[in-house]
């Protein structure tokens, strides 16, 4: 009976330690969609904004964002052309530094790729496309692949930018290869678990999305002229769209939604603009629902909330509501520069290219500021995604990191 009572005992202890998810820190937010859940954040700034509780001077050139997991905050910098990755704890004391390879370095230099967090290890993407694996405590990288070599695939424009997706023990990445054009690695090993063709064009700086939809589940990118949708298991082309930016520039990543994905980009000279496609049932076909071109938007995200589509203008001071179901865009505010957009607690949090930081109260006809700053520390642009971690957020500028108190009192 004792033995019994034992096993069982044990069973239980082992059933919770194995069963645990895993802690995910990824590319905008859980979803990577832009929506953060947290709760009891401040809905008004006082003048000047948040309190700052802590920033750190000296990561070098960059734009990536911070992934948070374990305790600990990481992103890179670029300092001269080495690539570094930092760790520090919640209290902005750095852990370690780990210098790991050759960054971008020819035009808006530094490092691009957002690490990845998931337990205790950490995986990012340099520009010269390299995917490297760390071990969270020592910043000992575990291992390496170098996609452009492996996969016979070029490197891009302004170097490649994708934050990588991943998909239990596998990580996606998109090399833009000919042959291998989105792959499968092996997260613990590095090794290929499978090989896509794709549509067999350059990557494009987009950072793919899981979907599950139904009962299929598929990844879904952007390459240099297409949204494509492949099969997450076996890496199987399910279907393709033409999606054109001048400069074959894709930096947003798909959004789904009920059925629908969700594909916005810049100007173009034709299939440009924001794209909606409808999934069929099964998921192995999608068809275009509709298509915006007046609305362009290059890197600053959407989000979709309650069927509507907010975000800005590329290089203007625009925001725009779009009806999700028809794609018709009506101009919300003209007086806030465009940039990334962000949402949590019922609040939009937009960082334009200005270099402001808004506290926003959006809805389909209206834009009310309830509080904003500028953001005075760091260097260079201002594309840096920021996050929102236990009631913290975080925002990278160029050499600088800092981190604010948005929690209700």
């Amino acid at each position: 009976m004792i033995k019994n009572k034992l096993l069982l005992f044990f069973g239980v202890i082992f059933f919770f330690s194995f069963s645990k998810s895993p802690e995910f820190s990824q590319w905008r937010g859980p979803g990577r969609d832009g929506i953060y859940p947290e709760k009891g954040l401040l809905k008004e700034w006082p003048d000047g904004g948040p309190s700052m509780l802590w920033s750190y001077d000296g990561l070098g050139a960059g734009h990536s964002s911070v992934g948070i997991g374990d305790g600990k905050i990481f992103i890179t910098g670029m300092p001269d052309t080495t690539g570094i990755l930092y760790s520090f704890d919640l209290k902005g004391t750095l852990l370690w530094k780990k210098e790991y390879g050759l960054e971008w370095k020819t035009n808006y230099t530094g490092p691009r790729s957002t690490p990845t967090v998931v337990d205790q290890l950490v995986y990012l993407e340099s520009g010269q496309g390299v995917v490297y694996c760390f071990e969270a405590n020592s910043g000992d990288i575990k291992w390496s692949v170098d996609l452009l070599k492996k996969f016979d695939a070029g490197n891009i424009q302004w170097g490649m930018a994708e934050s990588l997706l991943i998909d239990g023990n596998r990580i996606i990445c998109t090399p833009g290869g000919k042959d291998n054009n989105v792959v499968a690695l092996n997260r613990f090993t590095g090794e290929t678990i499978w090989t896509s063709k794709g549509f067999g064009e350059p990557a494009a700086y987009c950072s793919p999305v899981l979907v599950n939809h139904d009962k299929t589940r598929l990844i879904v990118t952007m390459t240099a002229t297409s949204v494509i949708g492949i099969d997450a298991e076996t890496g199987e082309l399910y279907w393709r769209v033409e999606q054109q930016q001048t400069n074959k520039i894709h930096a947003n990543t798909p959004v789904y939604a009920n059925g629908m994905i969700y594909c916005s980009s810049a100007y173009g000279d034709k299939n440009s603009g924001i794209l909606a496609l409808k999934l069929s049932a099964d998921g192995k076909h999608a068809e275009q629902a509709w298509r915006n071109e007046k609305y362009q938007n290059l890197m600053g995200g959407i989000i979709i909330k309650d069927g509507t589509i907010y975000g800005s203008a590329y290089k203007k001071n625009n925001w725009y509501s779009l009806n999700s179901t028809t794609g018709q865009e009506k101009l919300i505010s003209g007086d806030f520069g465009g940039g990334v957009i962000l949402y949590a607690d019922g609040m939009f949090y937009c960082y334009s290219e200005k270099g402001q930081l808004g506290l926003v109260d959006m809805n389909p006809d209206g834009f009310t500021i309830k509080g904003k700053f500028d953001v005075s520390f760091g260097t260079g642009e201002h594309w840096a995604h920021p996050v929102i971690h236990d009631r913290r957020l975080y925002l990278r500028h160029g050499n600088s990191l800092m981190a604010f108190h948005i929690a209700e009192k």
